[in-house]
């Protein structure tokens, strides 16, 4: 059974930064490409970040994140990392990751795009 767990979420003032974790069992999780996707309320789902399996093979960004937010992974320990800084009350939502198998080291913005999905974890900026 395939589980993506997100956490690190939690409430920061404008300017802070979070780091969120999504761990991954029940999946060969080095050859997944992992998604990162926010939903605000009222708000339709929307890519933040994507990384292919191989890491530094691909990794692509929104504009609304870019220079602020970073992706990364370590497959050894089945997990991937979004680094946000500079924090915007913007940035308010429910983050989610999410992954897919990839025959190549391609990485994808699409949710349709992914097949598994984590259950989101809260994060909240203050002004």
């Amino acid at each position: 059974q395939v589980q993506l767990v997100e956490s690190g979420g939690g409430l920061v003032q404008a300017g802070g930064s979070l780091r969120l974790s999504c761990s991954a069992s029940g999946l060969t999780f080095s050859r997944h490409a992992v998604g990162w996707f926010r939903q605000a309320p009222e708000k339709e789902r929307e890519f933040v970040a994507g990384i292919s399996w191989s890491g530094g093979g691909s990794i692509i960004y929104a504009d609304s994140v870019k220079g602020r937010f970073t992706i990364s992974r370590d497959n050894p320990k089945n997990t991937v990392y979004l680094q946000m800084n500079s924090l915007k009350p913007e940035d308010t939502a429910v983050y989610y990751c999410a992954a897919r198998f990839a025959l190549y080291g391609s990485c994808y913005s699409e949710p349709d795009d992914y097949n598994y999905w984590g259950q989101g974890t809260q994060v909240s900026v203050s002004s």
